[in-house]
């Protein structure tokens, strides 16, 4: 990290059976320069742009520009080298969350979906605006293609207003805030740009109310289904085991650029 890259990690890496099939959440604005190309394994990496312009590419032939409210959902698999570099002159602000592939998908090919904000279907209550990237949101629902049930929701509430998103049973949910405040829950707990609110799993399907407070506020809501498998991770590799790992690693380092081909 330099002088003018910074980094906000909303969910560390690390605890894995608690955040499953979450593995990392991270905020960053980061300039040209700061990032070059490189591989990915075993996971999909999801970008949701929040201010500035992206240029993106990796090996399999995709590239593109992403612009804000755009997410690009980032499939993995076997094997991908790609990058996300700003455009020229821009610092971009980014969040970028990482999601665990099951044993029976780590090895799948490539896949690359853009969400652009003008076509991501849109939930609309009288002061809420929510953007619905992954899984369903009331009546809306996205065609996005998982390989783990995911629900990624941006709201915006205006002030004082209030809106419930419902969970499927047993699925890992938090709300990160990225402006303004509000409150998440019953309970009505506060939350603040910057914070992130766990929610308690429950074994049935159940709701969330989010209210927005004098301001409003801006938040994501992500929920996943757990997989409830080892995690053996290196930097950007995520396997089960460690001879997993180092399989993947000889294979890049054999394969250069055809990684993943």
């Amino acid at each position: 990290m330099n002088d003018s890259h910074r980094v906000r990690p909303l969910v560390e890496p690390g605890e894995w059976a608690w955040t499953d099939p979450f593995l990392l959440l991270m905020e960053d604005w980061f300039p040209e320069g700061v990032f070059d190309k490189h591989p990915h394994r075993g996971i999909e990496t999801v970008t949701l742009v929040l201010d500035g312009v992206i240029e993106h590419y990796d090996n399999h032939g995709n590239e593109g520009t992403l612009h804000p409210g755009d997410v690009q959902w980032l499939t993995a698999g076997r094997g991908i080298i790609h990058n996300e570099k700003p455009a020229p002159g821009q610092t971009v602000h980014i969040l970028q969350l990482w999601v665990n592939l099951p044993s029976t998908d780590k090895l799948v090919s490539a896949h690359h979906q853009e969400l652009k904000a003008e076509s991501t279907p849109i939930r609309r209550e009288t002061g809420v605006e929510a953007r619905v990237f992954s899984g369903s949101s009331g009546p809306v629902a996205a065609a996005t293609k998982n390989h783990v049930p995911v629900t990624m929701v941006e709201v915006r509430l205006e002030p004082h207003a209030h809106f419930e998103q419902e969970l499927p049973a047993r699925f890992n949910a938090f709300v990160a805030a990225l402006e303004g405040s509000g409150t998440v829950g019953a309970s009505g707990r506060a939350i603040h740009a910057g914070e992130v609110a766990w929610l308690t799993k429950s074994d049935e399907p159940s709701t969330v109310r989010l209210a927005g407070g004098e301001q409003g506020v801006r938040v994501v809501l992500f929920a996943g289904k757990p997989l409830g498998e080892p995690v053996a991770a290196r930097g950007p590799f995520v396997m089960n085991t460690d001879a997993e790992l180092s399989a993947g690693f000889a294979e890049y380092r054999a394969e250069g650029e055809r990684f993943g081909l």
